[in-house]
């Protein structure tokens, strides 16, 4: 078992170095070649792709696992909704209306 890991850590972080490089240098062509002869901006060197790749990450990606937070937001959510009767879900609905702006229901429309 140890001498797996000895073969397999300096192969994890080659792989994860080059998947780096590889993703800087993508950025970059793409940078490169869009933006400067569309909008006139400059061209970015390795590193500077480097860091726009590093921040796309962390400002649309995060860290950590993904989407487990929201699967269990969703799935306790489900089973909220499948324990309401229809008048707490028309309550819900409404007040989720009121709150995002969306205004009165149409059941209420027609109502008044």
């Amino acid at each position: 078992m140890r001498r797996r890991w000895i073969f397999l850590a300096p192969l994890a972080i080659g792989g994860f170095l080059l998947f780096i490089a590889i993703g800087g240098e993508v950025v970059r062509q793409l940078w490169n070649w869009l933006l400067p002869p569309l909008f006139g901006w400059r061209q970015i060197t390795f590193w500077q792709a480097l860091g726009i790749l590093v921040l796309c990450r962390i400002l649309f990606g995060g860290f950590g696992r993904h989407g487990c937070h929201r699967t269990g937001f969703r799935r306790r959510l489900a089973e909220r909704w499948d324990h309401m009767t229809p008048e707490e879900r028309e309550r819900f609905r409404q007040g989720m209306r009121r709150r995002f702006g969306f205004g009165p229901s149409t059941s209420e429309s027609k109502e008044q």
